[in-house]
């Protein structure tokens, strides 16, 4: 998802999603405009009062409405946190926290094998968000009743924080209860038998979800569900995957630096297409006259480049050199998990010397995992500097 840096915590970068920008001012009106109504049922919830006609005069309910809103976003963030900040106890690497309109997503480099570990990771998030809506029935409670204000929304973000936390532990993997249903199922069993079963009890919530979110007109449900159903595929998919390639190497799938077709940053961007579309390639590294590594120049790089203008500029102003790099030594389990998490489609392989010794795509990995999954691929073992798959 598109989404801007605006700060970090305990070395973890946070992001807002495009989504964010767009669903924070919903949710704002949809409190707002409830406000007296929502006022009366955590009144009936937490068993006291709040005085509803008091917080329904003037700006006074955008002001509750924005201040709920944030808040809550800030209790999803705080819940992310709980998974990064175990995360990084167990030595798992954190990307990112990104905001978006379904709430939170920690990008972890990668759940780890031991199934105690992603149990604790899993419900580190649901537990901190319980915490948070004590803290914010504490406050509640704090405040007398003769200031309905702080009262409601501090009454709002506790009631919605533990809810928060009961619906993220609901087996909808990849969500945190899934994950932690994964974990249980991993005991004694292989970990893809596990996720399998794992993900086969999330699409069926998923499609539960769907249709309630159907028949009651719930939009909202309706997204959930696409997310978990999808997530739950996708997750499947990778680690089949990654099992498939268990034991070789990036240098056992890539393409090699002699076979591979660059262009040097000089090289127009109206001469790339042409190359593009007779060579039915997507990315090329930009190698100059000399051998130098300069950067990637992929089709996305110049499907923003004007047709009239393409002659004029040069591979150099659009190339990309914020590069994404492997080694040869690389596991391609590793590879395969890189791409998915920097949503990238090829990555460049280079030695201890930063020398370019080739690439690895997602071709060269579909095209070399529908080998194995047919039986075809060469015995492995072979000597060192041999590659163990056909090219």
């Amino acid at each position: 998802m598109a989404s801007v840096r605006i700060g970090s915590a305990f070395g973890i970068p946070i992001r807002l999603g495009g989504s964010f920008l767009l669903v924070l001012p919903v949710l704002v009106f949809l409190i707002g405009s409830q406000v007296d109504v929502t006022a009366d049922v955590l009144a009936e919830s937490l068993g006291t009062t709040i005085d509803a006609a008091a917080l329904t005069s003037g700006s006074l309910p955008w002001v509750l409405g924005l201040a709920a809103a944030l808040g809550l976003f800030g209790g999803v963030l705080v819940h992310e946190f709980g998974h990064a900040l175990v995360a990084q106890r167990y030595g798992v690497g954190v990307d990112s926290i990104t905001l978006w309109f379904l709430g939170g997503l920690a990008q972890l480099e990668e759940f780890p094998e031991d199934w105690r570990q992603e149990f604790t990771i899993a419900v580190a998030g649901p537990i901190v968000s319980v915490g948070v809506g004590a803290l914010c029935y504490a406050a509640f409670l704090a405040f007398p009743v003769g200031q309905p204000a702080p009262r409601f929304v501090f009454g709002y973000l506790a009631v919605l924080n533990v809810f928060l936390a009961a619906f993220n532990m609901l087996p909808g993997f990849p969500m945190d209860g899934g994950r932690i249903l994964r974990a249980l199922l991993s005991r004694n069993r292989t970990r893809l038998e596990a996720t399998r079963i794992a993900a086969g009890v999330g699409k069926g919530f998923a499609v539960l979800l769907g249709l309630g979110g159907i028949m009651l007109g719930q939009i909202f449900w309706i997204a959930i569900a696409f997310f978990i159903y999808i997530g739950a595929s996708g997750e499947t998919r990778q680690l089949i995957l990654e099992a498939a390639f268990e034991g070789l190497s990036v240098a056992d799938v890539m393409t090699p630096a002699g076979e591979l077709s660059t262009v040097t940053p000089e090289t127009s961007v109206a001469d790339l297409v042409d190359r593009m579309v007779r060579e039915r390639h997507t990315g090329y590294p930009v190698v100059t006259a000399s051998g130098d590594l300069r950067g990637i120049v992929t089709l996305s790089d110049v499907q923003g480049v004007d047709s009239v203008e393409r002659d004029a500029i040069r591979v150099e102003d659009v190339m990309t050199s914020d590069l994404r790099t492997v080694t040869p030594e690389t596991a391609a389990e590793d590879a395969i998990s890189t791409m998915t998490r920097q949503n990238v489609g090829r990555l460049l392989v280079l030695d201890d010397r930063g020398d370019l010794v080739g690439l690895v795509s997602r071709t060269d990995l579909m095209t070399v995992f529908e080998i194995l999954k047919d039986g075809r691929s060469a015995a492995l073992g072979k000597p060192t500097g041999e590659s163990s798959l056909p090219r």
